[in-house]
């Protein structure tokens, strides 16, 4: 799947040239050629990365990457005729990531945009993998709070989901009853460490193929509980 690029630059030359380029490394481009074109695509649409000149009609790139700062986190990479290191540093305060002055070579543009995509794509990939745990059959969906076992979703209660993902995200570190019950219930619940006894009981009947013999929420005998990394 190709990324998807949103080049803005009033001058069309410069906006072909880009576009072209881009294209012959397999990327999807659109084009905008005034500030206010630029924002209404970047609601639209969804980029991996927006290269936006400074100097644009009826909006500034300035203005364009501090509005789309409002309402998304895509990369922003400014273009800039002027070497003044005011301009470029007032461009990354308005959230741009990075910034490139012309007249500029068009293999420095692609190897930023690489780079820049790369990292991006990282980050990405880093948070969704913490919010997801995969443990033998079972997957925790830590973001939409659901959990499966196979192909069939396990239906929890809020407490019991708390329980599993405090547990899940800290493999092999055993918790005692009452640190479970201050962190899942709260310093203030008025029950006791039976409470915690319950619900892993009930946890383990939900998402054990045996309860009697757990492969995921194991008891320390005399400490508390964990769960196998």
């Amino acid at each position: 799947m190709g990324k998807k690029v949103l080049v803005v630059d009033d001058e069309k030359l410069i906006v072909k040239g880009i576009r072209f380029s881009l294209e012959q490394d397999g990327m999807e481009v659109d084009c905008a050629y005034d500030g206010e074109e630029a924002l209404e695509k970047a609601k639209e649409e969804e980029y991996d990365l927006i290269l936006l000149d400074v100097m644009l009609p009826k909006y500034t790139g300035f203005e364009v990457c501090q509005m789309i700062r409002e309402f998304s986190d895509v990369p922003v990479v400014m273009l800039t005729a002027k070497g003044d290191d005011m301009d470029k540093i007032l461009g990354l305060e308005y959230g741009a990531d990075d910034y490139i002055t012309k007249p500029f070579n068009i293999l420095e543009v692609k190897a930023r945009i690489k780079a820049i995509m790369r990292r991006t794509g990282k980050n990405v990939k880093e948070k969704e993998d913490k919010n997801i745990i995969v443990k033998n059959d079972m997957k925790v969906d830590r973001q939409s709070r659901r959990v499966y076992v196979g192909n069939e979703e396990i239906n929890l209660t809020a407490k019991e989901f708390d329980l599993l993902e405090l547990l899940a995200t800290n493999p092999d570190k055993v918790y005692s009853r009452e640190e479970l019950l201050n962190i899942v219930w709260g310093y203030e619940y008025p029950g006791d460490a039976r409470t915690v006894d319950v619900h892993v009981r009930r946890l383990r009947e939900k998402i054990e193929p045996n309860p009697s013999e757990p492969k995921y929420v194991y008891t320390k005998w005399g400490v508390g509980y964990y769960f196998r990394g």
